[in-house]
């Protein structure tokens, strides 16, 4: 019986002085949550209760653990973000007034007005084979010098279909340099000099002697009128035209020169009748001084006109 009441006393003094560990048990962290850091909750010295840190009494680890009902989801069933459809560009958001502003478009400048177009260059005329060979006939009967070539065609509307190159014009008299000109063209030359150019020279100048070259100044040459970049080709094109520029005789060359229809001297009257004369064997005649691209030469050509019209032009 003492020894019963013995170890009650000492089983009462050892609990009396017992106290709590420095730290109470913690729960453990959900494994679906990050462990939470543990804070220490104070413990009373004297009665070895551990005090809370309000006035519910509860511990700040009570306080840190997550309640029972409101669980955090498993990482594999939180869904994934999907980017948000883009918007029309009617709904896109306003750009920022800090963005520069695009540059203006500058209006457009009106167009200018086209320039017309060049007439299309005329074709190469095509010999009638009948027509050309008597023409050849009447050059050879007429004691012109030529040879006949291939047919020319050098573009933009340049070129002979049958062609002629003279050395000389009528015997005796040479054509310098040779030329190139469609048969009807040497036949005529050859026929106005004999009919009008030699007459009218021997009456006016019989101290020159006899004619013994025409010098010409062109026969074909591919070109637009005057030279020029635009307009109307050229009736040297078709090698149907010449630009005669002197006479010479056995004593001397006369040059074509400008004649007014007042100048009293025996050399005007012959050079206007060259100027005159002409136009009954081509349909263009351009006497020197005529204009400004033609004052040292007479230009002669067979281009066809409506009733074989002539366009026959005097000095200014």
């Amino acid at each position: 019986m003492i020894r019963r009441f013995f170890l009650m006393t000492v089983s009462l003094f050892v609990l009396t002085g017992a106290s709590l560990p420095p730290q109470g048990p913690v729960p453990d962290a959900r494994p679906d949550a990050p462990p939470a850091e543990a804070v220490p909750p104070k413990a009373d010295t004297k009665t070895g209760d551990v005090k809370g840190d309000d006035k519910t009494g509860k511990s700040k680890v009570e306080q840190q653990a997550p309640a029972a009902s409101s669980p955090v989801p498993a990482p594999d069933s939180v869904p994934t973000p999907q980017p948000s459809p883009p918007k029309p560009a009617s709904d896109q958001a306003e750009p920022s007034k800090d963005m520069p502003s695009p540059p203006e478009a500058k209006p457009t400048p009106a167009a200018e007005p086209e320039k017309p177009a060049s007439p299309p260059p005329a074709p190469i005329i095509t010999e009638d084979p009948q027509a050309y060979r008597q023409c050849i006939q009447d050059l050879t009967q007429a004691g012109v010098v030529f040879t006949e070539k291939p047919r020319m065609d050098d573009g933009d509307g340049c070129g002979i279909d049958k062609p002629v190159e003279v050395s000389k014009i009528m015997p005796g008299i040479s054509l310098v340099p040779n030329g190139i000109l469609r048969c009807e063209a040497a036949l005529e030359l050859s026929r106005w000099l004999k009919t009008v150019v030699i007459p009218a020279a021997d009456q006016a100048m019989p101290d020159k002697g006899k004619l013994t070259a025409v010098n010409q100044a062109s026969t074909y040459v591919c070109r637009k009128r005057n030279s020029l970049s635009e307009g109307k080709i050229s009736e040297h094109a078709h090698g149907n035209a010449i630009d005669i520029a002197a006479l010479t005789f056995e004593k001397g060359k006369v040059p074509m020169t400008i004649a007014p229809e007042k100048e009293p001297t025996i050399n005007g009257a012959f050079q206007r009748t060259l100027n005159a004369s002409a136009c009954l064997y081509f349909t263009t005649v351009l006497a020197p001084g005529s204009d400004e691209t033609h004052q040292d030469h007479m230009h002669l050509d067979l281009i066809k006109r409506t009733n074989d019209a002539r366009y026959c032009r005097d000095p200014e």
